[in-house]
């Protein structure tokens, strides 16, 4: 089976780790949150694998999705690459209750 690495390819990507985000948070407290280590790792590993793959995508379908916070998630990506122990929990998790669905409805829109 070829994979064509398109567009598609990426934005499915980005859905199923948005996917993985939502399922393993969902109904969760931000206290529960800061005490678990193993899915703050976990969570901060897909906002980095979502911009990595979002920055994969034509330039053509940024342009076209500008709706989308495309340098926001560029800047939380390279937040936890490059400052690790300054990133605070309580912006994670209110980006993950609040934001991420919301940026998976617009993007299935697209796909």
């Amino acid at each position: 089976m070829d994979n064509v690495k398109d567009d598609s390819y990426y934005i499915k990507k980005i859905i199923d780790d948005i996917d993985f985000v939502l399922k393993h948070t969902k109904g969760l407290s931000l206290q529960y949150l800061k005490k678990n280590e193993v899915l703050v790792d976990s969570v901060m590993f897909r906002f980095i694998q979502i911009a990595e793959n979002a920055q994969e995508l034509s330039p053509s379908f940024r342009e076209k999705s500008k709706i989308l916070p495309w340098n926001q998630l560029k800047g939380i990506r390279n937040r936890i690459v490059h400052a690790y122990t300054a990133i605070r929990v309580d912006i994670v998790y209110d980006t993950v209750m609040n934001d991420l669905e919301p940026f998976k409805n617009e993007l299935e829109k697209m796909f």
